[in-house]
């Protein structure tokens, strides 16, 4: 079976896919969005006979069966794969989802999984920063009691793959102190004691023989290293479909697309909740929200509750019930400027406010954006240095930013990932040294005055962004 988008199994299902399709299944991608294509699959593999019946399936046939859902994170892989591969004493069919499976997990993808761990920590989710610190654990083969934080550079970068992240780290050692069992093995590793490779290959081995006739298996994974042989080997005897949606790019198309997954949401959500709204409140509530679908769906449910039995949901609903919760408001004020587009950041520097961000915080984010650009302008302007104006993203990985950062090892804005670092680069070409120095001077100034000025600080805020953009370009 081919790959396939999420976009296209409602037509696979409709088809008949599932009856005459694998019995194993992988989706990766967004994890709401994932878990929402999977609870299609299972509905068809043994829902109602409307379910039945809509799938391509025989009304009546196979009416039973059982899901049995298995935390990725603390599952006992080979005692889950011996499940997978015994004949169940149960009636109907056995379908078995495995949630945020290690199966798929590699040095390739440790750098993104970091990634999410530090965000997660940085907006103090740390549950999820704790599950992603134990991803980073079992692909570094470590035991509990052993510290990713001790870790040489040199180590570090040996068991993982990519250059150890700069400051202090102890944060670490930290949270998982905290973990509700902490006596317990590593979970990274099967029951035998074996890493998530080995167990890989065993899944491999057994896969190949086949399933019972009544099993069926659902896996899910956020980044899945795609050279591996189990993934190859889904892609070709199974069902692999890819939920993912970029949220790294700015582009148009990357948010046209983000738009179109979270009108679709709304749209199916208000059918399930019998509720309707204006397209200019869906636009609104999008807005709102950004593009983090579970918080979508999880507002509009509070919205029908709230309006209880009238059958719209409006603007003055919204208003009242669902806060600026955007956690990437401050990025797109910073993305805007950059780009001089004056009205975009006076409107979102208004939406700052309205959401009770401090005006220092708005301007440490301001400050912060020009030094880097300023950083990477200066390494840019080095005698010796390897960038190029026009080079590609994929040259500027391989061969510059290693350069950077062993040359500039103590700088922590190459930590990040690469793609945004060589945007900040492309940005910071656009630049002078002296003026991105003479913005900051701006800065400082509208600093002192905040402080020590009689002026609402809102008025002053305004003037200096106006002051900014009527500045000649550096």
């Amino acid at each position: 079976m081919p790959l396939i988008h999420r976009a296209e199994l409602a037509k696979w299902l409709a088809s008949g896919g599932v009856e005459q399709g694998p019995p194993i299944f992988l989706f990766f991608g967004e994890r709401y969005l994932c878990r929402e294509a999977e609870e299609k699959v299972e509905q068809a593999l043994l829902g109602t006979p409307a379910d039945q019946e809509a799938s391509g399936r025989k009304v009546g046939a196979v009416p039973t069966g059982v899901v049995h859902p298995i935390d990725g994170d603390q599952e006992d892989m080979s005692r889950t794969l011996g499940q997978v591969m015994s004949f169940s004493l149960l009636p109907g069919r056995q379908i078995y989802r495995v949630t945020d499976t290690r199966l798929f997990d590699s040095k390739a993808v440790a750098s993104k999984i970091w990634e999410k761990a530090l965000a997660a920590h940085s907006s103090g989710q740390n549950d999820s920063a704790r599950q992603h610190l134990g991803k980073l654990m079992a692909l570094a083969r470590l035991e509990d009691g052993e510290s990713l934080a001790d870790l040489g550079a040199e180590q570090w970068r040996e068991l993982l793959d990519f250059a150890r992240p700069t400051g202090d780290l102890s944060w670490i050692n930290t949270l998982l102190a905290e973990r509700p069992n902490p006596q317990s093995k590593n979970k990274g590793r099967g029951a035998s004691g074996e890493g998530a490779t080995s167990i890989a290959e065993r899944y491999l081995a057994a896969l190949e023989k086949g399933l019972p006739a009544s099993n069926f298996l659902l896996l899910s994974a956020e980044n899945p290293d795609k050279r591996k042989a189990l993934f190859l080997f889904i892609k070709k005897q199974g069902l692999i479909v890819d939920c993912s949606v970029d949220t790294k790019s700015s582009s148009a198309v990357a948010k046209k697309v983000q738009k179109e997954v979270l009108l679709e949401l709304v749209k199916t959500t208000l059918a399930s909740l019998q509720k309707s709204m204006e397209p200019r409140v869906v636009e609104m509530l999008c807005e709102r929200v950004g593009f983090h679908p579970v918080a979508v769906v999880m507002e509009l449910e509070k919205l029908a509750l709230f309006s209880e039995d009238r059958p719209q949901i409006t603007a003055a609903d919204i208003e009242l019930m669902t806060g600026r919760t955007r956690e990437d408001a401050l990025f797109e004020l910073t993305e805007a400027f950059g780009n001089r587009q004056v009205a975009a950041s006076l409107v979102i520097l208004g939406r700052l406010r309205e959401n009770g961000i401090h005006i220092l915080a708005i301007l440490a984010t301001m400050r912060n954006y020009i030094r880097k650009l300023l950083l990477f302008r200066s390494m840019q302007l080095q005698a010796r240095s390897p960038w190029q104006r026009g080079m590609s993203a994929d040259a500027f990985q391989k061969n510059c930013l290693p350069r950077f950062k062993e040359d500039w090892a103590e700088v922590e804005a190459l930590n990040a990932h690469p793609f945004a670092v060589y945007k900040g680069f492309q940005k910071a070409e656009e630049f002078s040294c002296q003026g991105l120095k003479e913005w900051l001077s701006l800065l400082l100034h509208a600093e002192y005055r905040l402080k020590g000025s009689d002026l609402p600080p809102p008025i002053i805020l305004e003037e200096l962004f106006f002051s900014l953009f009527a500045s000649k370009k550096p």
